[in-house]
């Protein structure tokens, strides 16, 4: 057996998993740890001493210590986020270690969102276990290192492509429940399908079609928790046809069938931060 001595820069003291009901808003407090939230549906609105931030889905949102912290107006019956609180260690660093530095943009959208998502995802299920391990430090390192990415790439954000990139998000955002196609969204935006295909990839990370289902599978998470909709009329309203491929891929975003889902709903990791 090899015993390694590993330091890490980060504590993470907890996270969670907050889902709206479209009631109460954020406390006004003032917190001695960092909080990182992570938006994977809706708008969270907060103020940090007086500066307002209002974070979109696939956008996160670093809150320091010692600042006072309020909400801006009531949660959004459809918001989503992920948060966590830690702490930065007074630790000596050496020249190699500072070398690994990371430069993390307080507010920034990340390229990847369902990669941040899954880290969330897995930070929560390794807060159960009963003996505490270095894997949440680990997994909150990543997560950052995503961010700190996502930071070095933002003057990208001139290019037209990457305007055109956005407008088609937009696009996927407020119309995935139709019958959409790459081609089809290629030509409201006047622009051939494959270069609005490189250029999207180039952008978020992911394929049009992947993202079109992602943003299909977040709906449908809404309409199964907050409907009595039969397995046929909530996919249908998600823009899914078939009710075999609508259960194939919810099941591949988010690892669960849709009655799994609902079942789960108030059992998985959900408090209010």
């Amino acid at each position: 057996m090899i015993e390694l001595s590993i330091a890490f820069p980060i504590r993470v003291q907890n996270g969670g998993l907050f889902i709206s009901r479209g009631v109460g808003s954020h406390p006004a407090r003032k917190l001695n740890s960092w909080e990182l939230v992570f938006v994977e549906r809706g708008e969270f609105r907060i103020r940090e001493d007086g500066c307002l931030f209002s974070v979109q889905a696939g956008e996160s949102l670093l809150l320091r210590p010692g600042c006072q912290h309020v909400g801006e107006g009531k949660f959004p019956a459809d918001l989503k986020f992920y948060w966590l609180h830690f702490d930065w260690l007074d630790v000596t660093l050496n020249s190699a270690l500072r070398q690994t530095l990371l430069t993390i943009p307080q507010h920034t959208g990340v390229g990847s969102p369902s990669y941040i998502i899954s880290l969330f995802r897995q930070f929560l299920n390794e807060q159960e276990n009963v003996h505490r391990s270095i894997a949440l430090e680990c997994i909150l390192l990543l997560i950052l290192q995503q961010l700190s990415a996502a930071g070095s790439q933002e003057s990208a954000s001139e290019s037209p492509g990457v305007a055109l990139a956005y407008r088609a998000q937009q696009t996927l955002r407020t119309q995935y429940h139709l019958p959409l196609s790459t081609s089809q969204l290629a030509k409201e935006l006047h622009c051939s399908a494959d270069y609005l295909g490189r250029v999207y990839r180039r952008t978020f990370g992911l394929t049009l079609t992947e993202a079109l289902h992602r943003q299909r599978v977040m709906a449908a998470e809404k309409l199964l928790i907050s409907d009595s909709l039969s397995l046929k009329e909530v996919a249908s309203r998600c823009g899914f046809s078939d009710t075999g491929y609508f259960r194939q891929i919810f099941r591949k975003h988010t690892g669960l069938t849709p009655a799994a889902w609902k079942r789960r709903y108030c059992k998985e990791h959900i408090n209010s931060g």
